[in-house]
């Protein structure tokens, strides 16, 4: 397998060409991923928002939006522009520091987990061993803006939202966890590049829905649940509470709310393509394109455009999946506050303990096809 594309190395060699000294290479691809990072995940809400419009629209038999750019492409870089002249309001006797510092710890955890999601082989913002567990634990800290949020505004609607948002984080967080770890068990490894990696060779075959078909389940499910996509979308029942946490938020920190919901979904999505849908990787081996037209697998020509499909193979499964929890959207009416707690503590919970421990047992018994 050769060995992708070093983003980091390219860059400082890149300079280092230009006559520019070494350290000062280095320090100037430090900023570099936090920018990579927000551009990809910015260009991936962008994109999320116009396609909820579009689906939703033809889902209700309208058009949507149409006027701003081609096929109203443009109407969330306009929704930003509006919301970012909007008036910032601190509700009478909220407390200032937490309201505001309840959106950026709600925020900050969902852009960072980008950096550990591989779009292509090696062309990711750092490739971290323990990339998994970077990402459970930045995951771990939203419940604690929201409840920041809840208490912060001052407002009944929004201290119930934020209670009911942070009941609904903690309760799915652990299937989730669960259900990755079964995962990593069959990959043997942390990094999200090596599990895709385990994922090669065989196609579609080789992709660990077929190996995990419960753990997919319990991810994309528990995954919907943190986003607050419906039916889980208790946390902000208009006809129960306004807005719930966000009642009482104008302006960017409003902004800052929509923006975390729309990346975590894109996060989300991505995540599944690459623990379970085998990222990069085609449902056709590439060695079988190499021998069909006739050359090596290592020829450049043929690996830049290997490497070109591979980040569009993840994207498109990403936003395929993003496609389905926009249907859900307009197909599945919203649970009640004890049918999602009964949801995820009596069954997705039990479910995946038990997949964990299945997935050990036939680790043991199968150690070729599960990865011993």
């Amino acid at each position: 397998m050769n060995p992708g594309i070093d983003l980091q190395g390219n860059f400082i060699y890149i300079l280092k060409d230009l006559g520019i000294p070494s350290g000062v290479a280095k320090t100037l691809w430090m900023p570099f991923p936090m920018l990579l990072m927000i551009i990809a995940a910015t260009v991936g809400v962008l994109g999320s928002v116009w396609l909820e419009r579009k689906i939703s629209a033809a889902a209700q038999q309208r058009i949507g939006p149409e006027y701003i750019g081609p096929m109203g492409i443009l109407a969330p870089v306009a929704d930003g522009l509006k919301l970012l002249f909007k008036e910032d309001i601190v509700p009478y006797k909220a407390d200032p520091w937490l309201f505001t510092l309840g959106p950026i710890i709600v925020a900050i955890p969902v852009f960072l987990s980008y950096l550990i999601v591989p779009f292509g082989q090696n062309i990711m913002i750092a490739d971290l061993g323990t990339a998994i567990f970077l990402w459970i634990a930045l995951s771990s800290i939203q419940p604690i803006g929201l409840l920041m949020s809840g208490y912060a505004s001052n407002n009944k609607y929004s201290l119930l939202g934020g209670l009911r948002a942070a009941a609904q984080s903690i309760s799915y967080e652990i299937p989730l966890a669960l259900a990755v770890l079964a995962v990593v068990m069959i990959s043997n490894s942390l990094s999200t590049i090596d599990i895709v990696e385990q994922q090669s060779g065989y196609g579609l075959l080789g992709w660990n829905i077929w190996r995990q078909p419960v753990g997919f389940a319990i991810f994309w499910i528990a995954a919907l649940a943190e986003c607050e996509r419906l039916p889980f979308d208790l946390p902000e029942a208009e006809e129960e509470l306004v807005a719930g946490y966000q009642t009482e938020y104008t302006g960017m920190k409003f902004a800052l709310y929509y923006l975390a919901s729309y990346v975590n979904l894109v996060l989300s999505a991505l995540l599944v393509a690459v623990l379970y849908l085998g990222g990069w990787e085609f449902p056709i081996p590439p060695e079988l394109f190499a021998d069909w037209l006739g050359v090596s697998e290592t020829t450049p020509w043929l690996q830049v455009i290997l490497g070109t499909l591979g980040i569009t193979m993840t994207i498109l499964k990403a936003y395929l999946l993003v496609f389905t929890a926009i249907l859900l959207r307009w197909t599945v009416p919203r649970v009640r506050i004890d049918q999602l707690l009964n949801l995820g503590w009596k069954f997705l919970l039990p479910i995946a303990l038990v997949n964990l421990l299945l997935t050990a047992g036939l680790k043991l018994a199968f150690p070729v096809a599960f990865g011993g």
